[in-house]
């Protein structure tokens, strides 16, 4: 009998204890959070962890369809396939998505989580100012001007508080440098700070946990902007090799803890490469120290994804790194190790909505280089953008092609598609293509030929093979051809076009291969951009190049006679030489009869005299 009482209370205990780790697996499975309200449970970690299942499980497991009408079946499949897409695609940058997943986290937090407007205190503590880290006070102050002004929020906040203006550097360091640091959001957050609604809290709170889940972290909202671009995990030390384990996101991305901060051999901090961001404003690369990714691991989740629209092929250590474009037409370039010392991105925006001469060219005498620029696209002028990286020649490009004559048809090669042509004027015939990893940018530009293009455009001649071919397309295979160049003045661009014909064969002696060149540029449009993120046009040339039967006029080495036309002196644009008699006739025999007539009227009122001289 003992024998037996003992056997039931084992198989009692024993089934007491499979039933309590049931009801754990079960509570674990569905995610009921039961435990009293704690600093612990409202913490981001356990949010994203929590958004994380719940969306795996709305967008994957299976429907049941016991006790459902066909059509609620319906509806709940078309309901997961959305929400699916929709993950994906707010993955490429896409707004539409970005918008729909951040709807379904908000439900999420609100109704299944349980947050509430004493419970959302402990995610942010919005009630205790004193407490919020400098990149809650920039979130809080950034959605406020956000509800404001928009995609050009960070712009106004930048101009309101001048943090563009320069900084002095350390003792170490030359010059200054430009910084919005955590003092400069202290100030803007006292000045803009007001008490904030439970909505717009929950607002600030899905953002948070959406940015770590499927956005681009600190730099998620900052993209959206109206700015030149961003980067990230371009300074700063890395320390993964020495850790040898993941350190904790302070969004909650990583495990771990993270190390203290290093230290140089003076005792001075140093900053880590998980605390590089970088904006790219008006000409200026802007550092923001106050946004930290947290950890290597999440910037490498970034550059692992940023980049992926339209599935451009795997960033690998064999290849280490990748140019794409994302779904609003930025341009985002991410590389890695071995190929470079740290993962890094870089994301380029032109903005299409400024892309108009009279508001990219300004100050004093603007008026001029405005009106040259018009005539020498009316006037079927080939002409070459050159300037440094971040000058303006892409948005200047873009600018271009408003002036020339809606009749004509437009090829366009470019590395990636950046010029958004189309959205800017959808009605005209206008097709752009691009290198990719089975077609060579040379037989893009040769099948070119087949496609009925009046003018050529190519975003960036780049390479030895796309120059050569620029040449030989712009003598015979269009009415004339516009593209950017990286060459610091006329002759370095004529220099750098005439060694890649003798690079890749096309000619053998430099002075022939030089007149070819000279015999192809009518126009150089270079652009400068100075030390304090100043644009401008530092001079407009025409390249005079001889003709047969004409006296030889150029002495020395030079084939061609550089003559600037406009020049960019003391602020202000002022005229130089007039433009050859031969290059004025066959500017007016491309240009409808009122355009030619105000084209002579131009340079009447502006090279009067130098013109009847």
């Amino acid at each position: 009998m003992d024998r037996l009482t003992n056997g039931i209370g084992i198989a009692l205990i024993i089934l007491l204890a499979l039933l309590l780790v049931w009801l754990r697996a079960r509570a674990v499975s569905e995610h009921k959070f039961t435990s009293k309200v704690t600093h612990e449970r409202y913490s981001l970690p356990d949010l994203i962890a929590y958004v994380k299942f719940q969306l795996h499980e709305l967008s994957r497991n299976k429907i049941n369809q016991w006790g459902m009408g066909e059509e609620t079946w319906a509806r709940k499949v078309k309901a997961r396939t959305e929400l699916r897409q929709a993950l994906r695609g707010c993955t490429y940058g896409d707004r539409s998505d970005k918008r729909f997943v951040q709807s379904y986290i908000r439900d999420l937090l609100f109704e299944g989580y349980g947050v509430t407007e004493e419970s959302i205190e402990h995610i942010i503590p919005f009630h205790q100012p004193v407490r919020l880290t400098h990149q809650d006070r920039f979130e809080i102050i950034f959605y406020l001007y956000r509800q404001r002004y928009g995609d050009d929020a960070l712009s106004v906040l930048i101009e309101e508080y001048e943090l563009d203006a320069p900084k002095q550097t350390n003792e170490e360091e030359e010059g200054y440098m430009y910084e919005i640091s955590g003092e400069d959001i202290d100030y803007c957050f006292g000045r803009e700070y007001r008490q904030l609604s439970f909505e717009e809290k929950l607002d600030i709170v899905v953002q948070r946990v959406y940015q770590s889940y499927k956005g681009f972290s600190v730099v998620d909202s900052i993209l959206e902007q109206r700015i030149d671009g961003v980067s990230g995990g371009v300074s700063g030390i890395s320390e993964s090799g020495q850790l040898g384990n993941e350190q904790t996101d302070v969004n909650g991305a990583g495990f771990g803890t993270v190390p203290s901060t290093p230290l140089d051999e003076d005792g001075r901090e140093v900053s880590r490469v998980w605390e590089s961001v970088w904006i790219f404003y008006k000409g200026k690369s802007i550092r923001l120290p106050f946004l930290s990714f947290g950890s290597e691991f999440e910037l490498r989740r970034i550059c692992q994804n940023i980049y992926k629209y339209n599935l451009p092929g795997q960033l690998s250590e064999a290849s280490g790194f990748k140019v794409n474009d994302m779904k609003d037409g930025s341009r985002v370039v991410v590389v890695r190790p071995p190929f470079t010392e740290t993962w890094a991105f870089f994301v380029r925006k032109f903005d299409t909505q400024g892309a108009a001469l009279e508001q990219l060219i300004q100050g004093h005498g603007a008026e001029i280089p405005i009106q040259l620029l018009k005539y020498l696209m009316k006037g079927s002028r080939i002409t070459s953008i050159t300037g440094s990286q971040g000058s303006g020649k892409t948005t200047l490009l873009m600018a271009l092609v408003k002036h020339i004559y809606a009749s004509y048809t437009l090829r366009v090669q470019e590395m990636s598609f950046e010029l958004n042509l189309r959205k800017l004027y959808s009605a005209r015939n206008i097709l752009s293509f691009r290198e990719t990893e089975y077609v060579s940018g040379q037989a893009g530009l040769d099948l070119q030929k087949k496609t009925d293009g009046t003018v050529h455009i190519l975003g960036e001649v780049a390479t030895d093979e796309v120059a050569s071919w620029m040449i030989q397309m712009a003598q015979v295979a269009s009415l004339f051809t516009v593209f950017t160049h990286h060459a610091k003045t006329f002759p370095d661009l004529v220099d750098s076009l005439r060694n890649s014909l003798l690079k890749t064969g096309v000619f053998r002696d430099e002075r022939v291969a030089e007149l070819q060149v000279a015999g192809v540029i009518d126009f150089d449009i270079h652009l400068r951009r100075d030390i304090h993120g100043n644009r401008y046009i530092e001079r407009i040339t025409e390249c005079s190049r001889q003709s047969d039967g004409e006296a030889d006029i150029f002495t020395g080495e030079r084939t061609y006679q550089a003559r600037t036309i406009v020049e960019y002196i003391d602020g202000e644009y002022r005229i130089v030489q007039p433009i050859t008699d031969r290059c004025r006739n066959e500017m007016r025999r491309e240009m409808l009869p009122e355009d030619a007539l105000r084209f002579e009227q131009f340079l009447s009122q502006y090279w009067g005299e130098q013109i009847g001289a």
